[in-house]
């Protein structure tokens, strides 16, 4: 049993040391809650076999917060205002120079799409944003 004192009071300095919102706002947490459930609800197969079921309960309720606590949203990003890409964002996106003629801006174009398409593993977002790119500067 002291040993789960001493990992609850361990949890408890982390949490209020840290600070509340730094620590939900922390990355890494969300894959060390996860990580630290598992092993919890792990000890409490193990000691409710040995036959300590409050322990066993007391350790259930720990995975469950950590769990949840693994769950926390992440902050929403912005929503897109919805305009239309400026010409030096679309520059910016495909690489390509204020000077640049069509066909460096086809060639930058084909060369960023091959890894970004989704049927190669890239994302609809990104190949999204690469065609609004080349279509703002081919179309003006």
């Amino acid at each position: 049993m002291s040993y789960l004192i001493v990992g609850i009071l361990a949890l408890a300095l982390l949490w209020w040391g840290a600070g509340r919102k730094r620590l939900a706002n922390l990355a890494n947490w969300r894959a060390a809650a996860g990580l630290l459930a598992i092993g919890v609800f792990a000890a409490a197969a193990f000691v409710g076999v040995r036959g300590g079921w409050g322990k066993a309960i007391l350790l259930v309720l720990i995975g469950v917060w950590l769990t949840y606590s693994a769950r926390w949203p992440r902050p929403a990003r912005p929503a897109p205002t919805g305009d239309r890409m400026s010409e030096g964002e679309a520059r910016a996106t495909l690489g390509v120079a204020a000077g640049a003629t069509t066909a460096e801006i086809q060639a930058a174009y084909a060369r960023l799409i091959q890894v970004a398409h989704p049927d190669r593993g890239g994302t609809d977002g990104l190949a999204a944003q690469l065609n609004a790119a080349r279509d703002r500067l081919l179309k003006g």
